[in-house]
């Protein structure tokens, strides 16, 4: 299925009338964290896009209203447009936001380069949960399912031992910009074994989040799948975790930004004892 500009788009746009002046734009712009506002005319239809650049130029001219600097049009795209023909657009052109307009040309959304990286992270998502899915099914020779859903952050039980402070403060900024990539879970019994995500989830908590978005792997013969022991569970037994208050936060360190589901998926399918190696 194709993934279009809507999926990922922001509705409540902050914009501007053609009639303010530099002076109500610039301080429009200094109140939000664009860099930039898209500017409309009195029927709401978009007729241009003043940066920040641009006000910069002009500070000078504070009383003059912005259609009298605004060079007339802006690259655009509609809610259909596929979000790879969007993204595109944006490298190409270096453009940070992209303002979206329907068929009469009035603003109805916008999406910045950040809604391009999430939506990167969140269709990535599916295929690692995907991936574990599978080799659970070939090691254990039992059928399991995947769905996305809601689960309470203090029934996850962590399967690593340490986390990193500054990966730590990076997954709050992402969750107080609205980026919420799922955790991977995989329920076994009463038990909601965290495997991926670590950081995330003790970040949404100190946030004071109750619940986070996840994908979680379930066996369809639970009763069965129950009586067995998996790699990454030693690991936690061994390590004493049980609750996510159990997780060192490693202050003194620097989170190696390397890929490791990988390597996390090694050690689990040789069934190792030793703990995975961190996952943000």
């Amino acid at each position: 299925m194709t993934v279009a500009v809507r999926d990922y788009m922001i509705l409540e746009v902050e914009k501007v009338p053609e009639s303010a002046t530099i002076e109500e734009a610039t301080r429009r712009l200094l109140q939000g964290r664009h860099h930039g506002l898209p500017v409309t005319d009195a029927d709401g239809k978009l007729v241009g896009f003043v940066s920040s650049k641009e006000l910069l130029r002009h500070q000078g001219e504070r009383t003059l209203p912005l259609k009298r600097i605004l060079r007339p049009g802006t690259y655009t795209a509609r809610p259909e447009t596929p979000l790879d023909d969007a993204a595109r657009v944006m490298f190409r052109y270096g453009l940070r936001d992209l303002p979206i307009i329907d068929d009469d040309g009035r603003l109805c959304g916008i999406i910045s380069n950040l809604d391009i990286v999430r939506s990167h992270f969140e269709r990535a998502s599916p295929q690692k949960a995907d991936t574990l899915r599978t080799l659970l099914t070939e090691r254990y020779r039992l059928s399991f399912g995947m769905r996305r859903g809601v689960v309470p952050i203090d029934r996850l039980r962590p399967t690593q031992g340490k986390v990193f402070e500054d990966e730590l403060e990076g997954r709050r900024y992402e969750l107080e910009r609205g980026f919420a990539e799922p955790v991977l879970v995989v329920e076994k019994g009463d038990q909601l074994l965290l495997v991926d995500g670590h950081h995330r989830a003790l970040a949404a908590r100190e946030m004071g989040l109750t619940q986070l978005q996840a994908f979680i792997i379930a066996c369809e013969r639970p009763e069965e799948f129950a009586r067995l022991e998996l790699g990454f569970e030693r690991g936690a037994k061994a390590q004493r975790l049980e609750r996510l208050d159990d997780i060192e936060v490693d202050r003194s360190a620097h989170h190696p930004l390397i890929e490791v589901t990988t390597q996390l998926l090694r050690r689990f399918e040789a069934g190792s004892g030793a703990a995975p190696p961190p996952v943000p």
